[in-house]
């Protein structure tokens, strides 16, 4: 098997040759060259034809946010974020997936050197998963700049959805996604209409990232979408995203459902973890659930996910035409946990076109 060649982009000297070691001493990988700046990595990127680029997103003379645009409308490449855990480098960052980016790794701003090695193997696991991804070429203009989105900012007009009129409480949609799925996640939200049943997201992100993307959705969508908070009662109209570094999962309180955001050991990996949250709903909501399985690298949350179908939810999984990486859902259909397998684009209108179908049948309380 060929080796996968990757271009290292980085302002930074050390940072460059610290990446470029790790991926070196992988016997899958090879780093085929680095640049200091986007107009290097231009000219270097034409001559190796990498499978994956690593970027960075402050450099001189063009940001990287700016040479990824141009890069996906261009030259479609699989590429790798490398950003700076700060509330301003989460926003960037959160751009730049939205821009293409397959996934990102956050570096600290001191211990720069001890950090990277720290994070040597989730990097170059992040460099297959983008090597495996499908990368679709970008043809709309984008924003040089990221938009302020906090909390409350005023919502873009999303699709029209169709209301469901009176809904009962006791359902709720449990998402879970990885590689790809921040702009997955937000296809499938930004379709859902204001009155539906509450969602739970475990989207594998690290601390420090999700407060952005939480803000960046509520801004997009109709639902108020934020940060799990433990022991929140969970709404009709909201959508609740675990925090980095928590896990998320949903417990009973009398005639309500609540939040439940805990520290722990990492579950297949992963904190947050899909295998928490699924597994909490097959045991506390049972048929009144609604999975959906987005595109990820690995396995998490397919044996839970098989349980909610065991205790009667209903499971949509992504397609593989639609994923970056095919691999959650894949694990998924694979355990026989999916009911349906659908095109990313046709999730949420279908999850509506169900509960409508059931909503007005008898509920199940646990």
């Amino acid at each position: 098997m060929a080796s996968i060649r990757v271009v290292v982009v980085d302002d930074s000297a050390l940072v460059r040759s610290l990446l470029k070691t790790f991926i070196d001493r992988q016997p899958d990988m090879q780093c085929v060259g680095t640049a200091a700046d986007p107009f290097a990595a231009r000219e270097l990127i034409r001559e190796v034809s990498p499978d994956v680029v690593t970027l960075d997103i402050e450099m001189p003379r063009m940001d990287g946010l700016e040479f990824l645009s141009r890069l996906m409308k261009l030259r479609p490449t699989p590429v790798v974020m490398v950003s700076t855990l700060t509330e301003r480098g989460a926003e960037a960052t959160m751009r730049a997936l939205e821009l293409g980016a397959v996934d990102f790794v956050s570096k600290p701003r001191l211990g720069v050197a001890e950090g990277l090695n720290h994070l040597a193997e989730e990097i170059c696991d992040k460099i297959r998963a983008a090597a495996r991804s499908r990368i679709h070429r970008r043809v709309a203009a984008a924003p040089t700049a990221a938009p302020a989105a906090t909390a409350d900012a005023p919502r873009a007009p999303a699709p029209a959805a169709r209301p469901l009129g009176r809904l009962s409480t006791e359902k709720l949609i449990f998402i879970g996604a990885s590689t790809g799925g921040t702009e997955a996640t937000r296809e499938v939200l930004v379709s859902l209409p204001p009155d539906s049943p509450a969602v739970l997201i475990t989207q594998h992100m690290p601390p420090g990232f999700t407060r952005s993307y939480a803000a960046r959705l509520n801004s997009l969508c109709r639902l108020t979408v934020r940060e799990a908070t433990d022991g929140e009662r969970l709404l009709p109209g909201h959508a609740y995203l675990a925090p980095g570094g928590l896990h998320l999962s949903v417990e009973r309180s009398g005639a309500n459902y609540i939040a439940r955001v805990r520290d722990g050991e990492p579950v297949n990996r992963h904190k947050p973890s899909v295998e928490v949250l699924f597994e909490s709903a097959a045991r506390v909501a049972g048929p009144n659930a609604f999975g959906v399985m987005l595109t990820g690298m690995g396995a998490d949350g397919a044996k839970a996910m098989k349980l909610m179908r065991d205790a009667g939810a209903y499971n949509i999984c992504q397609d593989e035409a639609t994923c970056v990486v095919f691999g959650m859902p894949r694990e998924a259909i694979a355990a026989g946990a999916a009911h349906e397998v659908l095109p990313l684009q046709r999730i949420g209108a279908r999850l509506m076109e169900q509960l409508a179908a059931t909503s007005s049948g008898p509920t199940h309380r646990v």
